[in-house]
């Protein structure tokens, strides 16, 4: 539900009440005396920390899919569906090319 800034005309006083829109305008027609304020708009349900902004899940979804389309990809590896056996498979991959480097660097083949 929105909150919105209010000012007495009369008094001065100025304050901020929570209500639907229509409840907004129902109370805007019975007190003519009082007026709404411009105030900056408060966005944060998306935020997640400093900076950072909080993807929805179409976004994720969307990712999910470039990913399976792409599974040989770094996108893939950081944002692809996978199973805790292809995890595994890919790090005892890795450990043996990273091995077969160092030997062919050592052997000069």
């Amino acid at each position: 539900m929105p909150t919105y800034d209010f000012e007495n005309s009369k008094t001065g006083k100025v304050w901020t009440d929570m209500m639907t829109i229509a409840e907004k305008e129902s109370y805007m027609k019975k007190n003519k005396h009082i007026k709404q304020l411009l105030s900056k708009i408060n966005i944060s349900s998306g935020v997640v920390g400093m900076g950072a902004m909080k993807n929805d899940n179409g976004w994720k979804e969307m990712q999910s899919r470039i990913a399976e389309a792409h599974p040989a990809s770094e996108f893939a590896q950081q944002h692809g569906k996978r199973t805790a056996k292809e995890i595994k498979t890919q790090a005892v991959v890795k450990k043996h090319q990273k091995r077969q480097a160092e030997q062919r660097k050592k052997y000069g083949k």
